[in-house]
């Protein structure tokens, strides 16, 4: 008799960056630019299930969502999808065979500066830890994880951290440590909205834009000037975020997307107004800060 297909479920958050520094690009990381970022997780998810499948039968990769983006188009290329590159460095440092089923449903905004992509890689990385009984720490899980790509190192981890390097190198700050603390007090916690677009950009244009014009005066997130000159909604969301009472208002990463903190009621239902009159966003989603992923058995939680 067969035993029973195993799967695990992973909901793994989208990050933010409260702070962005940009510096020089450098050769040795095929021109990648030097960062400095404080990266927060917010509770807006995509949902990745592994499933175990017969020896020999190779990998699936199957997308759900209403707003999946590039990721729709039928010259998409499955084997450069961010979670079938995990399940490849996986199998490699693991010495497995890839005979996975990836199943994602998509949420967070594909080419929205929320690393949705290296979310869906972080969840596989999580889910194989657990599929396989690896039991890893996340430590080992991050090493994994920095070599494809800046963001997913945080991404397995969650709540809040230092990026720095490339943003591969990770600083995890305790929920209770002193500077997860000051993240807090500074109003870099609980509800907030993502204004969201249709459209998407491209992360290496935008630091080519950066390149020519630099970062605006009194960024924290370099990227910003950038990301708004390609898409001025943006800088209207931002605005009219901020007049709305929005404690932080700041384009997301590389960009388009846009996070306004909203710690009342009150307050949110203002940004909301505002941005729906504006029409300066496609999109609006309700999340909240910080967040970790979680992973499951079959509905039972099992970190």
């Amino acid at each position: 008799m067969n035993e029973p297909t195993r799967s695990i479920v992973v909901e793994c958050p989208a990050k933010t960056n409260l702070t962005l520094a940009v510096g020089k690009p450098h050769q040795e990381w095929s021109g990648r630019h030097e960062l400095d970022t404080i990266y927060c997780a917010i509770s807006l998810t995509d949902t990745v299930k592994v499933t175990e499948k017969p020896t020999d039968t190779g990998f699936s990769l199957e997308l759900d969502g209403t707003h999946l983006g590039d990721l729709a188009s039928s010259q998409a290329d499955m084997r450069r999808n961010h979670a079938v590159l995990a399940l490849f460095a996986m199998a490699e440092a693991a010495g497995r065979e890839p005979n996975v089923a990836l199943s994602i449903t998509k949420r967070i905004p594909v080419g929205g500066g929320l690393a949705g992509g290296s979310a869906d890689a972080a969840a596989t990385i999580l889910g194989l830890n657990e599929l396989w009984d690896l039991h890893w720490p996340v430590e080992r899980l991050q090493q994994v994880a920095a070599t494809l790509g800046a963001d997913m190192p945080f991404c397995v981890a969650g709540g809040y951290a230092r990026g720095t390097g490339y943003g591969e190198r990770i600083e995890t700050f305790a929920s209770q440590s002193p500077e997860a603390q000051s993240l807090r007090s500074q109003g870099f916690a609980g509800p907030l909205v993502v204004g969201a677009y249709q459209s998407q950009l491209s992360t290496p244009e935008v630091y080519a834009a950066f390149d020519q014009i630099g970062a605006g005066d009194g960024d924290a997130n370099h990227l910003q000037k950038a990301s708004i000159s390609l898409h001025p909604r943006s800088g209207q969301a931002i605005e009219s975020a901020v007049k709305a009472g929005a404690t932080h208002a700041f384009v997301s990463g590389s960009g388009p997307s846009v996070v306004a903190f909203t710690p009342t009621a009150a307050i949110r239902r203002a940004v909301i107004e505002a941005w729906k009159r504006s029409a300066c966003v496609d999109r609006i989603i309700a999340a909240s800060a910080p967040a970790v992923p979680s992973v499951s058995r079959h509905g039972n939680a099992i970190q």
